[in-house]
C-alpha cells in the first residue's frame, strides 16, 4: 500500500541501491497486486486500508477499460492491446472483493469481463492471447500463463453466477490445459510450473466441478513439479556453491508462485480423494517453502518505507514480488489452520 501512487497505480520496480523507481508499467501485474489487496481485505480481519488501496487500484483499471458490445477488457497503458491475462486477473480481483465485502456493485462488470474472455476462447478450449482494438479482432498467438488465469477467473464467475454457462468455458479451458498446453507451448520438462492452473483446479473442485481423470493426473504431476522445486531450494544453502549448482536464487515472485501452487493443490487434495495420498507431502512442502519465503523478506529496522516488508533480489524488487509472496503466505496460513475454503 505504501507503494501506491496518487492515480491508483503502483511502483512497478524499485532499486534499493540507487533509491530509484522504474518508469515501466504492466497492467497484468497491476491487476494481480489489486486482487491481492482484496484478498487481504477479506482475510485480515476486514483490513480497511487494504480495501481502500484495492479500490483505488480498481479505479485505475476501470479508467483503462475498453467496453464494446457487452464486453469489457483491461487495456495496456498505451491503449494498444487488451490481453487475456489482464482481464482474467481483474475478474479474480472483483470476485475476491465480492467475497470480502458482500458488495455486488461490480457484478455487471464481472460479466462483461467474462464475456470478453469467452470471446477469446477457441473451439478447442484454448485462447487467443489478446484483442487488438484498432483491428477489431483477436491477436494470434498463445501465452503460457494467461489460460490458467482465465480458467481461475471463469470458475469464479461460475461460483458467483451459477446457471449462466461459465462452467462450460471453464471445463473446456481445464481440458486444454491438462491435455494440450504443454505440447503446444513446447514446454521442455512438462508440466509447466503454472500456479494459475493449480488455483483453477482447486476452485473447480470447490465449486463442485469434478475434475476429469486427465485433469486429476495433471494436478498430481503439478504437485510433484512444485514439490521438487521447493525441495531443491531448501538445500541451496547461503553460499556460492548452492548458486552454482541450482542457479540464481528465485525472486520473491518466483518462490511465491511455487507456494501459491502448493496451497491450491493442497485444497484440491483435501477435496479430491484421487489425490488423498498427496495431502501430507504437499502440506510438508508448503510449510517448508513458506518458511524459506518468510526468511527472504526485508524486515531491517533501517529500511525505508518502500523497502520494509518487501522481497528483493540483487537490490531490486518489483510489484509482483509482493503480490505473489503475500498470496502465498495468506494461503499457507489457511492450510496450516486446516481451512479448505477461500471465503473470508
Amino acid at each position: 500500500m505504501r507503494a501506491q501512487r496518487d492515480d491508483g497505480a503502483y511502483v512497478y520496480e524499485y532499486d534499493s541501491r540507487t533509491k530509484t523507481e522504474s518508469p515501466l508499467y504492466n497492467e497484468v501485474r497491476h491487476a494481480g497486486v489489486t486482487l491481492t489487496l482484496f484478498q487481504a481485505a477479506g482475510r485480515l480481519d476486514a483490513d480497511v486500508p487494504a480495501l481502500a488501496a484495492g479500490d483505488h487500484g480498481l479505479d485505475w483499471m476501470i479508467a483503462h477499460l475498453l467496453r464494446r458490445d457487452g464486453r469489457a477488457a483491461l487495456l495496456n497503458p498505451a491503449g494498444e492491446q487488451a490481453s487475456l491475462g489482464a482481464s482474467a486477473l481483474m475478474t479474480v480481483g472483483l470476485a475476491e472483493r465480492r467475497l470480502a465485502t458482500g458488495d455486488r456493485r461490480h457484478d455487471s462488470l464481472m460479466r462483461e469481463l467474462g464475456a470478453f474472455m469467452v470471446g477469446l476462447q477457441r473451439p478447442d478450449g484454448r485462447f487467443y492471447v489478446a484483442y487488438d482494438p484498432s483491428a477489431g479482432q483477436p491477436v494470434e498467438g498463445t501465452s503460457r500463463y494467461y489460460p490458467g488465469e482465465a480458467l481461475w477467473a471463469l470458475t469464479l464467475l461460475y461460483r458467483a453466477f451459477p446457471g449462466e454457462g461459465w462452467d462450460r468455458s471453464a471445463r473446456a479451458a481445464a481440458d486444454s490445459l491438462a491435455t494440450r498446453r504443454d505440447e503446444i507451448e513446447d514446454v521442455p520438462f512438462p508440466p509447466l510450473a503454472d500456479q494459475w492452473t493449480a488455483y483453477g483446479f482447486a476452485e473447480m473442485a470447490a465449486a463442485g466441478l469434478t475434475l476429469t481423470d486427465a485433469e486429476a493426473l495433471y494436478a498430481r504431476r503439478l504437485a510433484r513439479r512444485f514439490g521438487f522445486l521447493v525441495r531443491s531450494e531448501s538445500g541451496r544453502g547461503d553460499n556460492r556453491l548452492g548458486d552454482a549448482i541450482r542457479g540464481p536464487a528465485p525472486r520473491g515472485a518466483g518462490l511465491g508462485t511455487w507456494i501459491e501452487a502448493l496451497a491450491g493443490l493442497w485444497r484440491l487434495a483435501e477435496t479430491d480423494e484421487r489425490l488423498a495420498d498427496l495431502r501430507g507431502p504437499i502440506y510438508e512442502r508448503l510449510a517448508c517453502g513458506a518458511g524459506i519465503l518468510a526468511s527472504h523478506q526485508t524486515l531491517d529496522a533501517g529500511a525505508t518505507a518502500l523497502e520494509f516488508g518487501a522481497w528483493y533480489r540483487d537490490g531490486v524488487t518489483r510489484m509482483h514480488d509482493q503480490q505473489h509472496a503475500f498470496s502465498a503466505m495468506l494461503y499457507t496460513a489457511d492450510a496450516l489452520e486446516g481451512r479448505t475454503k477461500r471465503e473470508p
